[in-house]
C-alpha cells in the first residue's frame, strides 16, 4: 500500500493547495507528512505548523461541555434561559421559508441539550431561509473577520431577535448553535471561553500550540489562508498577521480555535483511552454516539451526508464511501481541516489543509487522506 506522502503529494504539486500537514496515528505509530508551504511566505510547511482549525474545534467544545455537565454546573435539560434570559421567549418562523417576520412562539424551551445536539433552531439550513443572511449580518457567522463579531452578550441580545428555523428539538441547523454553546459555558463558569478552554482541555492535553489566537513568538509557524477568486484561482483570506493576531472579541465555539497535528492528536488520544482522566467514559460515549434520527440526518443534507451527528462532530453509522468506518467520529472544517477517530481502528487522523472549501462538499485531498485513514 501506497504511504501517506504518496497519497497527498500529487494534490499539492498539481496546486490545488500550497501546503498541507497530515497525521496517522495507529496506537504509538504515528505517520505524519508534511507538504508545501505555509503560505506567501515561502516557508516549508512542517510538522509544527499552526494552521485555523475552525469546525473542528466543535469536538472540543463537546468535551468542555460534557466537562461542567460532570461539575454539576451545567445540566442539559435544563432551558438555556437561566443562564440566558435573551433567550426566554423565542420565536420560531412559521415555516422554514417564511420572512423574519412571520412568526409563531416556541413551542417548549430551547435546552443545554437542543444547543449541544445543534437542534435548538439556531443556525445554517439547507433550505432558502432569510435567517442564514441575518445570521451572516448581524452575528458574523461564517466570516474571518472575527474583530467585526461582536462580543459574548452583545451577540445573544442579537441572536434572539432572530427567529429559530424550526421548533427546539423539531430539526437540525449548523454552526450558530455552537458559538452559542461558548457563551452558555462562560456563563455556567463564570469564566470567558478561551480561558475555560485553555484550563480544562488545552492546557491539561498539553495542546501547547492550540487557542483562539497566535502569539507574536508563534506567528512564524502560522500558515496563510487561501480562497478562491471567481475564476478557480487561489487567492489569499487571511494573513498570519491578520485576524487571529490579537485575542478575539468572541471566542467562537463554532470555528475558533487554532492548532496543530499534534495537538489534535492530544485530544484524539484522550477521547479513545476513554477520557484519559479529563472526562468519564460515559460522557465520550455520550460525545461519540449518534443523537439523530432518520428525519434529522434528512434535514442536515449535505452536512451529514447520510451519516450520524453525535456531540460536536458527525459519526459514522454506515459505509457509503470507502472512507467510512461505523464509529468513526469527528469532523471537518471550512479552512480545509479535518480531524477524526476512529475507535476500532484504535486511530487518530488529521489533515490541516489551509484552503477554504467553499462548500460542504469534501475535496478530493480530503478524501484521499479519510480513505488511507480508513484502510
Amino acid at each position: 500500500m501506497a504511504g501517506l506522502e504518496a497519497v497527498l503529494r500529487p494534490h499539492v504539486d498539481a496546486g490545488a493547495i500550497p501546503g498541507l500537514v497530515a497525521l496517522v496515528a495507529r496506537g504509538d505509530d504515528v505517520e505524519v507528512v508534511a507538504l508545501g508551504s505555509q503560505g506567501t511566505s515561502g516557508t516549508p510547511m512542517q510538522r509544527g505548523s499552526i494552521a485555523r482549525g475552525a469546525s473542528i474545534t466543535k469536538p472540543l467544545m463537546a468535551a468542555l461541555t460534557m466537562m461542567l455537565v460532570e461539575d454539576g454546573r451545567l445540566d442539559l435539560d435544563d432551558p438555556v434561559a437561566g443562564l440566558l434570559p435573551e433567550l426566554a421567549d423565542p420565536r420560531v418562523l412559521r415555516t422554514p421559508t417564511s420572512e423574519l417576520d412571520d412568526t409563531v412562539p416556541a413551542e417548549r424551551p430551547i435546552t443545554g441539550r437542543h444547543v449541544l445536539a445543534s437542534t435548538s433552531g439556531h443556525g445554517f439550513a439547507t433550505v432558502e431561509t432569510p435567517v442564514v443572511p441575518a445570521l451572516i449580518e448581524q452575528l458574523g457567522q461564517a466570516s474571518m473577520e472575527l474583530d467585526k463579531v461582536p462580543a459574548p452578550d452583545e451577540w445573544v441580545r442579537r441572536l434572539s431577535g432572530i427567529p429559530l428555523i424550526h421548533q427546539p428539538g423539531d430539526g437540525w441547523t449548523y454552526n450558530a448553535s455552537y458559538d452559542l454553546l461558548g457563551v452558555l459555558l462562560a456563563r455556567a463558569s463564570g469564566q470567558d471561553l478561551a480561558t475555560l478552554m485553555a484550563e480544562r482541555i488545552l492546557e491539561p492535553l498539553g495542546m501547547v500550540d492550540s487557542g483562539f489566537h497566535v502569539p507574536a513568538d508563534k506567528r512564524d509557524r502560522f500558515t496563510t489562508l487561501h480562497g478562491h477568486d471567481d475564476r478557480g484561482e487561489l487567492t489569499v483570506s487571511d494573513e498570519p498577521d491578520g485576524s487571529f493576531a490579537e485575542p478575539p472579541p468572541f471566542a467562537s465555539g463554532a470555528g475558533g480555535i487554532v492548532t496543530t497535528v499534534d495537538d489534535m492528536l492530544a485530544f484524539g488520544r484522550m477521547l479513545l483511552a476513554g477520557g484519559g482522566g479529563l472526562l468519564a467514559p460515559e460522557s465520550v460515549r455520550q460525545m461519540t454516539t449518534d443523537h439523530t434520527t432518520p428525519e434529522l440526518r434528512e434535514m442536515g443534507g449535505f452536512f451529514l451526508d447520510g451519516q450520524g451527528w453525535a456531540y460536536g462532530g458527525g459519526v459514522d453509522t454506515s459505509v457509503r464511501e470507502p472512507w467510512n468506518v461505523v464509529g468513526r467520529y469527528g469532523w471537518v472544517g471550512g479552512t480545509g481541516t479535518s480531524a477524526y477517530v476512529i475507535p476500532s481502528h484504535g486511530s487518530v487522523n488529521v489533515l490541516l489543509t489551509q484552503v477554504e472549501l467553499g462548500s460542504p462538499e469534501s475535496t478530493a485531498v480530503m478524501e484521499a487522506f479519510w480513505t488511507y485513514a480508513a484502510s
